[in-house]
């Protein structure tokens, strides 16, 4: 059984991606990595989220909800920088937890994202079809995105935004970058419009109570399973509001965070890893924080925050469908509406874009692995990107987001999400103590200290997630169990490698990361016919054009039935 904790050497991890056949450009830069970030993250949650928690759960204090998600966000965030910027290699988490934890960790981290990322950009496929239909509507004419085919619902339009988003990433990343770089500026432009213009209407005396009084559920709702973990345990009460309301928002408000970390997932594609990689992840965070901190701030500045919701025929307000759209018509401003209804369609276009980019390069590096079929890694030579995978991936969540009624599965993808960011803030830690050696271009500060409050952060906001989820979350998981001892544990790279003599030897070890040091990424094996094969990396040059021979890491000589 000691091969389930079986770990994949940095070193080797970092030569797998030198390996004819699978092996990825690198084109992404700082700003690429950032932009990716906020594609993400800002989706539909920054029109919808917002106004529906501040109207049913915290009120004015959703910005304090916010801030407590980001800060929870930023620790984890301090544990990828540092693994990513270390581990440049694709696969984000899953990566991470192969080179720290073992074998049956990363492959259920990496079972545990392809769940979360499939069915994230499904539901959000769903959603940019809903809004592309009330986008016709608020322009005055009439689309319907989904038809009968008898029994079965076909939704055409989540279908259309999925192939068109699979063809753009097939062509390749930097086009998808360039492609995602542009609607992203669209709506981060309308997000500030928004802010503008709420500013115009603000008025402070909709801020108090800025936390309202604790209001107790109604009868009815949130029961049994449908309870959040820690008040099915404690037996509390369901409530809205106080502060128990604002820790409850904190939990909900998190799904609009989710998608920094898939940044780390281009680790691979990124042209200078260690120092770009940090700044992509904490840039993307810094600037969606502080665009959701100030839209929640006009938000229930401008209306009252039990008065966002769409206004009914008896005078009440139906809160449970408040948007940032039925805030701006309660003030009167309908033209803002239409603004917000494309700011919507946008961010959920660069949302799927992001999530099928992070969902191929999670399969690419298990495939490579060999924990799945490793024939699907194959790279395309001319684009650079796993064309089947990707194609895989376009036709699974077509499917799913095609015929499928998928309801709100928000908290299915939170509870995946982070369990993910517990097991990086836990590695990073196993990494220090067992790597001390290995260069590290940024490092988590206090350590230990905060990725265990990381870990801390993240199990207190999964035990406010409902009962049913863990439930669901636990099922897909042991499935994925069943799926690794049948293939993945027979087929695994690294099991292989061990069993037939190919691990690499402390030597070996040495000379590749002296190597990726040494020459940027510049690593190769060469092998002449009948000689040994040896590591070498190319010279560097000298500032009078000589080669540094002196510096240059001693070759590691490897026997004939020996690969590296």
């Amino acid at each position: 059984m000691s091969d389930l904790w079986r770990t994949k050497s940095v070193e080797q991890s970092i030569q797998d991606t030198d390996e004819p056949g699978h092996k990825l450009k690198r084109t992404l830069s700082a700003w690429d990595l950032t932009i990716f970030g906020v594609a993400v993250v800002i989706g539909a949650g920054i029109f919808t989220l917002t106004a529906r928690v501040a109207a049913t759960t915290a009120g004015p204090a959703v910005s304090i909800a916010f801030v407590i998600s980001a800060v929870a966000c930023g620790l984890a965030a301090m544990c990828y920088a540092e693994f990513a910027s270390t581990v440049p290699v694709a696969g984000s988490a899953y990566t991470f937890s192969y080179a720290t934890l073992g074998e049956l960790i990363a492959w259920i981290i990496g079972w545990d994202l392809v769940l979360e990322l499939a069915l994230g950009a499904s539901v959000v496929s769903k959603g940019w079809s809903l809004y592309l239909g009330n986008l016709f509507t608020q322009f005055g004419g009439s689309l319907e995105t989904t038809i009968s085919l008898g029994p079965i619902n076909f939704d055409w339009g989540a279908v259309l935004i999925v192939a068109v988003i699979t063809w753009i990433l097939v062509l390749g990343t930097k086009l998808s970058a360039r492609t995602n770089m542009v609607i992203t500026g669209i709506k981060v432009a309308i997000v500030l419009l928004v802010i503008i213009v709420g500013f115009f209407y603000f008025n402070a005396s909709n801020l108090s109570p800025f936390i309202p009084p604790n209001v107790p559920s109604e009868a009815g709702t949130k029961t049994g399973l449908e309870q959040p973990l820690l008040q099915l345990f404690t037996g509390a009460a369901p409530s809205s509001f106080g502060l128990y309301g604002v820790l409850a928002a904190a939990s909900l408000v998190f799904f609009a965070f989710i998608g920094f970390d898939v940044v780390a997932t281009a680790a691979e594609e990124t042209k200078n890893p260690k120092r770009d990689l940090p700044r992509g992840i904490f840039g993307s965070l810094a600037i969606v924080t502080v665009l959701y901190v100030l839209v929640t701030i006009v938000l229930t500045g401008m209306q009252p925050y039990n008065e966002l919701g769409p206004l009914q025929p008896d005078g009440s307000y139906d809160n449970d469908k408040a948007t940032l759209a039925t805030a701006f018509t309660n003030i009167g401003v309908d033209w803002a509406a239409n603004f917000i209804a494309i700011g919507a369609l946008a961010g959920l276009t660069t949302v799927v874009l992001v999530l099928m980019l992070g969902q191929s390069r999670i399969i690419f590096a298990m495939s490579r692995d060999g924990l799945l079929p490793r024939g699907m890694a194959t790279v395309d030579e001319k684009r650079g990107t796993p064309a089947r995978i990707t194609i895989g991936v376009g036709v699974a969540v077509a499917i799913i987001a095609g015929f499928s009624d998928i309801g709100v599965l928000e908290e299915m993808v939170n509870v995946g999400t982070l369990f993910a960011f517990v097991l990086v803030s836990i590695g990073v830690i196993v990494l220090r103590r067992t790597r001390p050696d290995l260069e590290r271009s940024y490092k988590v500060p206090f350590m230990p200290v905060v990725p265990i409050l990381s870990v801390l952060a993240c199990l207190w906001l999964m035990i406010n997630l409902t009962a049913i989820t863990w439930i669901r979350f636990l099922v897909w998981m042991a499935i994925g169990v069943v799926v690794y001892f049948v293939y993945g544990r027979r087929h695994s790279l690294v099991g292989r490698r061990e069993g037939q003599g190919l691990a690499l030897t402390q030597e070996e070890i040495k000379a590749t990361w002296k190597a990726e040091e040494d020459s940027g990424w510049v690593a190769e094996i060469k092998r002449q016919p009948g000689e040994r094969r040896s590591l070498r990396t190319e010279p560097k040059s000298d500032p009078e054009g000589g080669t540094g021979q002196a510096g240059d890491p001693p070759s590691a000589e490897l026997p004939d039935n020996r690969t590296p």
